[in-house]
């Protein structure tokens, strides 16, 4: 058995310190799921503490075959939803990644050079003003894959939906994603060149 279900077993027979356990294991993962969700450090803080309610309230419906982290943050990622809808508020980046594994060439954030680290700034920052236009969903769906690295499997399962239209999502996400960015900034030789050569365009 590991830690994880020990910890919730012993928190669904009331006990609070393998909770609290649980939340000092995850509060940073919960954290940054919310914060890429809604854009702002205390709307992120404040949902990250409801998520961990929710968990607490419904802990005995956890269903033990299922991974604890999975369920937590599918939790998580629905309030946000419901946050987003009624309030349409969302800033987060994303490196997007193309249907044939290739990413948005965006500067490295460690690079000791002064120019790429302000292309990096200037790129996340073009990122957040077009991930707005996803749907809610599709959002969270993008999200789960590329940060958290779900299977689409996963994704389904937390986000209620079947695997085909987890894939649809996606698809659907980084085609729009790409499009976007596209229409927003003037490409270079080598991105014309990707992006001819790639199907996601």
């Amino acid at each position: 058995m590991n830690d994880d279900l020990a910890w919730v077993l012993q928190a669904q027979q009331g006990n609070d310190e393998a909770f609290t356990r649980l939340v000092e294991a995850y509060q940073t993962h919960v954290y940054n799921l919310c914060y890429r969700m809604l854009g702002e450090p205390e709307a992120a803080e404040d949902a990250a503490q409801e998520t961990f309610l929710r968990a607490y309230r419904n802990l005995r419906r956890y269903d033990q075959n299922r991974s604890f982290a999975t369920w937590l943050l599918s939790i998580g990622a629905h309030y946000c939803i419901d946050r987003l809808r009624r309030r349409k508020l969302s800033m987060f980046s994303i490196d997007e990644e193309n249907d044939d594994g290739t990413t948005l060439e965006i500067a490295d954030v460690t690079s000791p050079d002064p120019e790429a680290e302000t292309a990096k700034r200037e790129d996340r920052d073009r990122l957040h003003i077009l991930l707005k236009g996803l749907d809610e969903t599709d959002r969270a769906a993008i999200i789960m894959r590329y940060w958290y690295d779900y299977s689409e499997m996963e994704i389904a399962e937390s986000l209620r939906l079947t695997v085909s239209a987890v894939k649809s999502r996606l698809h659907r996400a980084r085609r729009a994603l790409a499009g976007m960015w596209q229409e927003d900034k003037p490409l270079t030789r080598t991105e014309k060149r990707r992006v001819y050569e790639s199907p996601a365009f």
